[in-house]
Formats: structure tokens, sequence, C-alpha cells
């Protein structure tokens, strides 16, 4: 027997053990596997998702539970990916195999969540990814993987745009970009986008530097980037190497029209307590923000606040968001299979309640298991006496009122 028979094999004995192990309509718990980076570069961002999660399941299970199967509550199970894939994938094998989970969750780093997610496919378990840009996490013609959140694609498609309409409002020329960027999965994703679309709108790229996120010095990064002289740097990071490269650019007095990066690390709580005034101006695109006007929001982050002592974030959301999908997918499903659970995320369309402090109306997956509904905003970075806030700038619709964007912004 070939290594693919017995894989095969061993998947369809994994699915009849679990066959024979509740798939009816009462059930005492729901097993949901969590891989997250718990440890590593990642770890901040990761356990905020954690936060978020229980926070949901709380809630949820405070309420009765999944009806459908007999009041059955949720129970989270975590697996540390440290951000390493082959982490990753050890942990799902282990949570399919050894704890017998009925769904997956992950995994954030768009490098762990991309093989990770192919272990889910082959054993035939539905997992919900809350937020891995990666393009091909969903293009690969899988049937058991649904993202909530917007693809890369999308990402540096408004990127760009959010650019062209800040030179359009404010009169400002920009010739010549610089992008940086760890060399992950993530990082590689978004630059092949912006390569593309600065190509198409006929901008002068004068640095393209990807760099290890775990390293501990990045001044030779931001020399490179200093003596580039762009107008305006394109930035992926994770949350220490974010501090870093900021505070290293405030300290050589990088200048430049545009600082416009990409969520995650610049996204994180840790990120602005370490960067302090030094991100002032930063231009950051995210799926979510706290001054979103948006039904349900402020209870929602508040009651975060008051139980984690910190703001919820565009992933955190995500996750939380991810929760409250599952409760909906498993009451329609009225099952623990694999299928059933399959085939009610496919016929997902979930609007307004629990899932309506997105930046959008409506979950609902294409045919390729992406979120057709996903969109992006871009907060820009201000000084606001001790803190620091975000604000809410574009598309100009959704602009927090009475604010006007700095563009450019002032030299250092």
């Amino acid at each position: 027997m070939t290594w693919s028979s017995k894989f095969m094999a061993a998947a369809a004995a994994l699915t009849l053990t679990l066959g024979t192990a509740g798939f009816g309509a009462a059930a005492d718990v729901v097993k949901i596997g969590n891989i997250e980076p718990l440890s590593g570069p990642s770890a901040a961002v990761g356990i905020q998702g954690q936060k978020a999660r229980e926070m949901a399941v709380e809630e949820i299970n405070a309420a009765g539970g999944i009806k459908s199967l007999g009041g059955a509550k949720l129970e989270l199970l975590y697996a540390d990916s440290k951000g390493d894939p082959t982490t990753g994938v050890t942990e799902a094998e282990r949570m399919i195999n050894s704890e017998k989970v009925h769904l997956l969750t992950g995994c954030w780093n768009s490098a762990v969540t991309y093989p990770t997610t192919q272990v889910a496919e082959r054993y035939g378990v539905p997992f919900i990814v809350p937020v891995s840009v990666r393009d091909t996490i969903t293009e690969r013609g899988f049937k058991n993987v649904f993202r909530i959140a917007a693809k890369d694609s999308w990402w540096t498609r408004d990127q760009f745009q959010f650019l062209k309409d800040m030179q359009q409002e404010f009169g400002a020329e920009v010739k010549k970009v610089a992008f940086v960027y760890e060399n992950g999965d993530w990082g590689t994703g978004f630059a092949e986008g912006w390569r593309k679309l600065a190509k198409a709108a006929g901008y002068e790229v004068v640095l393209d530097e990807p760099y290890p996120s775990t390293a501990s010095d990045l001044t030779p990064v931001v020399i490179k980037l200093k003596r580039a002289k762009p107008d305006v740097v394109f930035m992926t990071s994770n949350a220490a190497d974010a501090i870093l490269l900021t505070n290293t650019m405030a300290e050589m007095k990088v200048n430049v029209k545009a600082i416009i990066t990409s969520g995650g690390g610049h996204a994180d709580p840790s990120f602005i307590a370490a960067a302090g005034k030094n991100a002032e101006y930063l231009f950051d695109i995210v799926e979510w923000e706290t001054d979103l006007n948006r039904p349900g929001l402020k209870e929602v982050n508040a009651k975060f606040n008051a139980k984690n002592g910190q703001n919820l974030n565009g992933e955190s959301v995500d996750a939380y968001a991810a929760m409250y999908l599952i409760k909906d997918v498993l009451e329609r499903a009225g099952s623990l299979e694999p299928g059933k659970i399959r085939e009610a995320l496919a016929s997902t369309k979930l609007c307004g309640g629990d899932v309506g402090l997105l930046a959008y109306d409506c979950i609902e997956f294409d045919e390729s298991g992406q979120n057709q509904n996903a969109s992006l905003v871009v907060v820009q970075l201000r000084q606001n006496g001790e803190t620091m806030d975000r604000i809410t700038v574009w598309p100009k619709n959704v602009r927090r009122d009475g604010y006007t964007p700095v563009f450019p912004q002032p030299a250092k």
C-alpha cells in the first residue's frame, strides 16, 4: 500500500471513529481546536485572539449553548504554533487524531495556516480561518476551508487605492515607493501584490527589502531605506519587528510622505505601547477599528477592555465573530457530522447580530470558501495627550467625523 493510500485509509478510519462518537442531534460538548501563535514573534496577536474567542464562547455557553444539539457547550482547545509551519501541522494532526476536535480554527500566520488547512482538508475536518491573508489559502479547490477575513490581494489593492485617493484629496505627488516586509508567506504575498500595483500605477520602486521577523537588529534595513529616499514606504511586519523598525526609523530620521502598513504587528496594542510618538501619522490598513459606527461595537469592545485591559483589534474581532459563526453553523447543521457542518458553512449568510460589529454587513462564502463581503478600512495614528488614537480615515464615507488626515506627514 502506498503512503497516500495508507493516509487516506487512516483518514477514512478516523471518519468512521468520529461517526460512532456522537454525530447525532444531541451532544455534551463541541470541541473546537484553535491553533494560534501563543509564543514567538506573533504571540501578542495570538493571545488577544485567544481572549476574544473565550469571551464569545462564554457568552454562547451562558445563553444555552447549541440548542439544536441539545444545549451542547462549546469547548476551546488550544495549540501553540509558535508561528512555525511544522509545529502547526503537527498540532493539527494531534488535534484531529488525539483530541477528536469537530472543527479547527487558526492560525493567524499565513505560513502556518496554508499547510495546516491542507491537513484539515485531507481529514475532511471543517477549518474556519478568522484571519490569514495569503490568497492561495482559499484557491486550492478545498471544500472544508472557509475564511472570514479579506485576502491579501484585496489589502494591497486597497492600500494603493487609498494612496491614490490621498494624492487626489491633498494634491501631493508620489513618484517613488519602497517595500519593507517580513520574509514569511504573509509579507512576501503582500510584496508580490505591491510590485504589480506599483508597476500599473507608474511608481518607481526604489527598495524591495524582505527581512527575518526574528531579527534583533534591523538597522541595516533602515539604512537602506533612508538611502533609497522613497516618497512612501509600504510595510508588513509582526509586532516585535514593527516596533524595532519604527523606533529605528525615528532615531535615524527617515523622512517620507507616508508610511502605509498592513495590520498585523502595527495593529497590535504592544506596538503603540512600545513605539509611542514614533508611530504618529502612520497609516494602517485593517479590517476593523474601534471608532467604526457599527451596532453593538462600543458595548462589545467595552466588555473586552474591562476583562483584558485593551481594546479589540481587527484580528481579535474576526476571532470573536468566528465563534458566533460556528454557533450559527452548528444550529443549522443540527449535527456534528463533518459533512453536515461543511454544508452549513457553505450555505452561510450571517448578517448583523453578534457579527454586526465587523466593518461589513454579512459573512457569506463564495465557492472557494472566501467571505465575499470582507472589506477594509485605513486608520491614521495620532497623539492625543498621553495616548495614541487610531482614527478611521478611509474610505471617506466612514472617516471619523471632523477629522482631516495628515498627508504628507511632517518631517522629523
